[in-house]
């Protein structure tokens, strides 16, 4: 059924593309079999996380630009937050990308987070795999922003670079325990601004033993995004960092994560919140909670 879908989208269609998107994120029957039919891909996925306002969008825009003029293909997701009404995609910062809407080289799909913790959307794992099966260099994975539970894209991306600006030094010292692990490139954007040399100094320090291998120094990248203003030295520090993911363990690690992240989804299908709620207040005044939750086990 699926197999001349797959064909298309190996072919560039990305009118297939975009349908079959849709498939697996309304979960349109059948859409399990299609992911099992999915060849093995070696795409790279680059994840750019951030605060709110740090210009992830901007910063995104600047970096189809290098790849494109570099004669490379690239694909674009954009978790957007979610309308608290509809659970669709609130589209604002798209305006920022709209130069590449009909490029040839360039596709670029808006999800919704669906109300996820972790900023991303719910099938972000089985949309960015369906992706890597098109003919597209390089997948790039926008998310909604960053906090102590945000760090998912960790599980997804080959790279994850973290976008920060210079008057965000609050919010890095409470990063730290989180966020910071999971970076590969860290960005400090707008470094017109002042104080931006002794923001980046700091950075730097707080660095220092961190990253996935400790004997690898996370490189701290100035930008001007709206300027296009050290792009160049971003995509040479991605780059960098593809390179050695192909001679470390990260990537098993990346794939551990994912399995697990989609066999979690798989079991909890069947539990239903409001089933759960019924039966605790069936239950009464002798309710035990771990009695209880010992049938799901």
């Amino acid at each position: 059924m699926w197999q001349q879908q797959l064909d298309e989208i190996k072919q560039g269609n990305a009118k297939t593309l975009a349908r079959c998107i849709s498939y697996i994120e309304n979960e349109t029957n059948g859409f399990e079999d299609l992911l099992q039919q999915l060849p093995a891909s070696n795409t790279p996925i680059i994840g750019i996380t951030g605060p709110p306002g740090a210009g992830k969008s901007t910063l995104v825009d600047a970096l189809i630009g290098q790849l494109v003029s570099a004669g490379n293909s690239v694909a674009v997701i954009c978790v957007d937050p979610s309308s608290p009404f509809n659970l669709g995609a609130l589209l604002g910062d798209r305006i920022r990308m709209s130069a590449w809407y009909n490029d040839p080289h360039v596709f670029i799909r808006s999800l919704a987070s669906r109300g996820s913790l972790g900023g991303l959307h719910p099938k972000i794992i089985e949309i960015s795999d369906l992706m890597k099966t098109a003919p597209f260099d390089y997948i790039i994975v926008e998310t909604v922003g960053v906090g102590q539970s945000e760090i998912e894209i960790a599980g997804l991306a080959d790279v994850t670079v973290v976008v920060v600006v210079p008057e965000a030094g609050d919010e890095v010292q409470t990063m730290k325990a989180g966020l910071m692990e999971i970076a590969d490139v860290f960005v400090v954007n707008k470094s017109d601004r002042p104080d931006a040399d002794s923001f980046v100094k700091h950075l730097r320090m707080m660095l220092m033993p961190l990253g996935m291998d400790e004997k690898i120094e996370v490189p701290v990248i100035k930008t001007i995004a709206s300027q296009k203003t050290g792009i160049a030295e971003l995509w040479n520090a991605i780059t960098e960092s593809l390179n050695r993911l192909k001679v470390n363990e990260k990537r098993s690690w990346l794939l551990a994560e994912k399995a697990f992240y989609l066999i979690q989804q798989k079991k909890m299908m069947a539990v239903n919140k409001n089933v759960l709620k019924q039966e605790i207040e069936e239950a009464g005044n002798d309710f035990n909670l771990y009695s209880f939750i010992k049938k799901y086990y």
